[in-house]
């Protein structure tokens, strides 16, 4: 399930729903990234985050469905925020359950990788100065290309 909202999201209440939905799966491993207040050496107080509705929906069920493909998988539950965002606010949220903890850590690893780099959502830091565009980093592409070896 994928969810794109300005709320906060309770992990606690998102993995009790994971667990419940996980008939059977042996391993539930979650992810939840926060606005960090600091990028590039610069602190940051804030983050807006846009997307293109319908379009980035589609692009994170797109990521789902290969990780699938890739892994004997249960449950996979996106949840992304978009609007201003305050530093160490929770940002975004992965869970998934499989019947093995090594495909549930590796498709979430995949899942993240692939979000950072492919879902159409666009990023603008700011601090008491000014606000700028937060592009793609070599990091982040780098460890999308691990993924095609």
């Amino acid at each position: 399930m994928i969810q794109i909202q300005q709320e906060d999201f309770s992990m606690g209440a998102e993995y009790d729903a994971l667990r419940t939905q996980a008939s059977g799966d042996g391993a539930i491993v979650t992810f939840t990234g926060l606005v960090r207040e600091f990028n590039d050496d610069a602190s940051v107080s804030s983050m807006f985050i846009e997307h293109y509705p319908g379009m980035t929906e589609k692009s994170l069920m797109n990521i789902c469905n290969q990780a699938k493909q890739r892994w004997n998988l249960g449950q996979i539950k996106i949840i992304h925020r978009v609007g201003m965002l305050e530093a160490c606010e929770q940002i975004v949220f992965v869970g998934v359950t499989s019947r093995h903890r090594n495909d549930a850590f590796t498709a979430a690893q995949f899942i993240m990788d692939h979000l950072k780099n492919d879902a159409p959502l666009w990023k603008k830091e700011g601090n008491p100065k000014a606000m700028k565009w937060v592009a793609t980093k070599a990091s982040d592409k780098a460890a999308l290309a691990n993924w095609s070896k």
